[in-house]
């Protein structure tokens, strides 16, 4: 493994990039900051909400994918306050027993900014069958709820008559991945790796579910999908998790502060929804030789809050842990005992970087230094 010579991301990051100084596609993408006339973005912005201001009358004329978020947060506040639009919101539960922090904030995103919701709960049959394959195959038991996250948006806006769809950071940009393009749209975001590359027939096969089951992890038709005009909101801000946290929290919202200090993280404002969905996130650790806490010291490193020695550590000490209340949460969801939890986990180590010590843990073979 190799790692970043500016901030602590490894390059076994699915789809992320080095240039010739060793430094990562994410830390050259922060660093174009610098060269962007931000107001000229902030004038195509306008135009944008300019044009479909207004389309349905008193109804809406927008709609934001949210979580209940920080950056949820941020985005109705800017779309609703600032923009002066009129959005509907569209979200996905996960059905898993939520935080206080998390069934708090989504309520108040709706009192906050005076939005409706439509929530939608997956089918819990379907999500267990799901989760145990997608588990056991891949190490990305979740992917069921994030299709969905991905798809429902899309197949929402198209019923509300909302073309404009506005979603958050691109991700394969800000912090490194496939597709890594720097533009507004988020056309392509059903392709970054997160909730694609399943093929429909072998869940089918192997899961015993329906193609009815699976209908909502469907993404529209190429015609409806091109009438749609999804949008990040960092393309036209520069984006930063621990501002939108900081204004969050000014309008309502909750972290994690007084209820959960996860072992596994680096900070207490990001998905604080459910314990059991981040055993998800955190698989990418036995897989890739990283986690939520080398993806958080990586930004904390970009933004100036601490030096890349700081983060070393915080990643050394964070990365190799799940905190066992998602562990007793997923397996109570998905029905496997704790021992055969860490059997499957145990399965998904990548042997070309990890080996194990004398006390039988996995280790990396070549950790940051």
């Amino acid at each position: 493994m190799k790692y970043c010579k500016k901030c602590v991301m490894p390059d076994t990051r699915p789809g992320i990039s080095f240039n010739a100084e060793g430094v990562c596609s994410a830390c050259q993408a922060y660093e174009r900051r610098a060269s962007i006339d931000w107001k000229a973005r902030w004038k195509e912005f306008e135009r944008i909400c300019d044009k479909y201001r207004g389309m349905n009358g008193p109804g809406h004329d927008c709609a934001i994918a949210v979580s209940g978020g920080k950056d949820s947060h941020y985005q109705v506040y800017l779309m609703k306050n600032v923009m002066h639009m009129n959005p509907i919101l569209f979200s996905v539960e996960d059905n898993f027993p939520m935080t206080k922090a998390g069934m708090h904030n989504l309520k108040n995103i709706s009192e906050e900014f005076g939005c409706s919701i439509i929530s939608m709960k997956p089918d819990i049959k379907t999500q267990k069958k799901l989760m145990r394959y997608m588990f056991e195959r891949y190490g990305k038991p979740t992917w069921y709820i994030d299709r969905l996250i991905y798809t429902y948006p899309l197949i929402m806006a198209e019923k509300f008559n909302t073309p404009l769809l506005v979603y958050g950071e691109n991700i394969s940009y800000e912090y490194g991945g496939r597709d890594a393009a720097d533009t507004y749209s988020a056309r392509e975001q059903l392709n970054n790796g997160v909730a694609s590359g399943i093929d429909e027939q072998e869940l089918i096969e192997n899961t015993g579910v329906t193609k009815k089951d699976l209908y909502l992890t469907r993404a529209p038709k190429q015609e409806v999908l091109d009438m749609l005009d999804p949008v990040y909101i960092s393309y036209f801000t520069q984006w930063n998790s621990f501002a939108n946290y900081e204004f969050a929290r000014k309008h309502g919202f909750h972290d994690l502060s007084h209820e959960w200090d996860r072992a596994q993280h680096v900070e207490n404002f990001d998905q604080v929804d459910s314990r059991a969905y981040l055993v998800h996130p955190w698989l990418k650790y036995p897989k890739f030789g990283h986690a939520f806490a080398t993806d958080y010291s990586a930004r904390m490193v970009r933004y100036g809050m601490i030096n890349r020695e700081e983060a070393v550590k915080l990643v050394k000490e964070h990365d190799p842990v799940l905190d066992p209340l998602c562990v007793r949460d997923f397996c109570d969801f998905c029905g496997y005992t704790e021992t055969e939890f860490w059997n499957i986990v145990d399965n998904l180590y990548n042997r070309e970087i990890f080996e194990k010590d004398h006390l039988g843990r996995w280790v990396l073979k070549h950790p940051i230094e």
